[in-house]
């Protein structure tokens, strides 16, 4: 094997994919990185046995072969390089490495013990803008369950028809969904699946890769192919690869209220600074607010207290219609939905105390956002 590549995109591909190689005493492999050169290309792969990674970076081809390097020590080795040309050879089992004025060579492991990495047919894929499956995914991945006790809401319900893609994630305290158009229609198949909560981090981790780079805007959607227990994400020469989570997930629509009492409408970020003043003084653990609603005198009261740090009210104007109400929240909960509200004004529907409130984005019909009170 001997290849020359750039440092830049030598570097940019290691940070692709070396996150998820890590240490394993039953497969110390893993942790390690497998350069691939075939056909004129220059492959990076990792794997952590429930997803895999690859992508393809631009080199000159001098010599086919493939080999395997621990992760953090090479991601970190040429992340100090001048950004230059950077050529690789296999030498007497060990990677050589020069670059400028730099010369070293790292031991690894030939490739016969890398765990292969599932292949999924590109064909009809669901083709989703990669801005706005990005943002889909920050809007509801915090709501993903902690708990082992139940699989199915450990991961992001994905709903694929042939016009959009539904994203739904919830604990039992609260639910998000989003919902994003298909860019392109190319299949009709409808799906429900589960996808691991880690699956979307490491994609929303990768797209921040290209955040400020000219690849977003050029290459605007991503393409997603599923095959039976697995899932397949295309995008800019990369394929992440990921087993989907078995089961049934739960009939939330049934939850979503489709009335309400009290329907308010206030500015996004006056709401979140009571709710943060009020923050202050709850009391540890509960994490409780008070939430009052004077149609009347058209305000927001936001109250809490604790016996430690003592008692906090906070008011602003608000367009309120219906009925007075009120609600106690886990102020956390509620930052949460309110900080992924991206319009000025939020809407907030609320029937009593017992019942689940619900917020929208004003205007728009994309997203919500589901919060279960505390009981009192």
């Amino acid at each position: 094997m001997k290849i020359s590549c750039t440092q830049e995109n030598l570097n940019q591909g290691l940070m692709v994919v070396s996150h998820i190689a890590y240490k394993n005493s039953n497969l110390p492999i893993l942790s390690n990185i497998l350069i691939k050169v075939e056909d004129k290309l220059v492959t990076l792969s990792t794997t952590n046995l429930e997803i895999g990674i690859t992508i393809n970076i631009r080199g000159k081809v001098e010599k086919e072969g493939e080999y395997s390097v621990d992760a953090k020590l090479f991601s970190d080795y040429v992340s100090l390089l001048s950004k230059d040309r950077v050529d690789l050879e296999l030498e007497d089992d060990n990677l050589k490495i020069i670059c400028n004025k730099q010369k070293t060579k790292i031991k690894g492991q030939y490739s016969i013990e890398f765990p292969l990495i599932p292949k999924i047919k590109k064909n009809n894929p669901y083709l989703v803008s990669v801005k706005d499956f990005k943002q889909a995914i920050s809007e509801v991945i915090f709501a993903v369950s902690n708990s082992e006790a139940r699989p199915e809401i450990s991961g992001v319900f994905m709903g694929l028809s042939q016009n959009n893609i539904i994203l739904t994630a919830t604990d039992s305290y609260r639910l998000a969904e989003k919902t994003i158009k298909l860019t392109d229609n190319k299949n009709q198949e409808e799906k429900k699946i589960i996808v691991p909560v880690k699956t979307l981090s490491e994609i929303s981790r990768i797209l921040g890769i290209f955040k400020d780079n000219i690849l977003l805007d050029n290459l605007e959607n991503m393409e997603i192919y599923i095959l039976d227990n697995q899932i397949m994400f295309s995008y800019n020469n990369i394929d992440l690869v990921s087993r989907l989570i078995e089961g049934q997930y739960p009939d939330y629509i049934q939850i979503i209220p489709t009335t309400y009492k009290t329907l308010v409408k206030t500015d996004v970020n006056n709401l979140i600074k009571i709710v943060k003043t009020s923050s202050l003084f709850t009391k540890n653990g509960i994490n409780d607010v008070k939430m009052e609603l004077n149609v009347h005198n058209k305000e927001i009261t936001i109250t809490s207290s604790s016996s430690q740090t003592g008692e906090n009210i906070s008011k602003i104007e608000a367009e309120i219609t219906g009925e007075d109400n009120n609600m106690v929240l886990n102020f956390r909960y509620l930052l949460d939905g309110l900080q992924n509200i991206n319009t000025s004004n939020v809407i907030f529907e609320i029937n009593n105390n017992n019942s689940p409130g619900v917020l929208k984005p004003d205007g728009e019909s994309d997203y919500i956002y589901i919060i279960m009170p505390i009981k009192q």
